[in-house]
């Protein structure tokens, strides 16, 4: 089947340091896609002005706006771009594969959010957590992600996936948490494969 291609930019709501905005820019440049990037002050609050809470009630980036579709949630985001632009690589082949793709999605937005992202977030923007039980857990997380890569390249197998493209960013950036990923062998092989992407692009490096 053809795979369908945006005919206007999508316009895409971002905080750069966001690792949630950076798993869907991702998205975007691996598919190709015309965008045009919004940058959301955070720090400033633009984020809970009435004008972006019409677009997202949650106050929260990323949001898209693809044609009439407004869409928040960079996991949800994910789903639709490669739904609706991707080819048959992004759709998992059998309902096992599907499951565990949400497995890693639950991931991203459990586990990963609450530890590695967390710390980050401490550290860069000084929101208040106890930083040596998080970074203990972040540790606890990545020893079993760890694991699980020591036997395939990507988390779902051969191929890269949504459940890789929702998962890198705070994993690679977990060292600005103070969560070292020297231990972390098959993790760090398999933040080399992503990056080794054709179309990857960085997420920035705060100072």
């Amino acid at each position: 089947m053809p795979v369908d291609r945006a005919k206007t930019p999508i316009r895409f709501h971002r905080f750069a340091p966001s690792g949630h905005c950076h798993r869907v820019e991702l998205l975007l440049s691996l598919l190709e896609l015309p965008v045009e990037t919004v940058d959301v002050d955070l720090p400033g609050g633009e984020h809970k002005t009435p004008r972006f809470l019409q677009l997202n009630p949650f106050g929260q980036v990323p949001v898209i706006e693809d044609g009439e579709l407004v869409l928040a949630d960079s996991n949800a985001i994910l789903v639709y771009l490669a739904d609706r632009y991707g080819d048959e690589r992004w759709t998992p082949a059998t309902p096992a594969l599907a499951a565990e793709q949400q497995r890693w999605f639950s991931i991203a937005a459990g586990p990963l959010a609450f530890g590695p992202a967390a710390a980050r977030v401490h550290l860069l923007f000084g929101k208040p957590l106890d930083l040596p039980a998080v970074q203990a857990y972040s540790h606890a997380l990545l020893r079993v992600v760890n694991a699980h890569l020591s036997g395939r390249r990507f988390l779902l197998g051969d191929a890269l996936s949504l459940a890789d493209v929702a998962n890198y960013a705070y994993v690679a950036r977990a060292p600005e948490g103070g969560v070292a990923l020297d231990e972390y062998p098959h993790v760090r092989g398999w933040l080399a494969r992503i990056e080794a992407t054709p179309r990857f692009v960085p997420m920035p490096v705060q100072a």
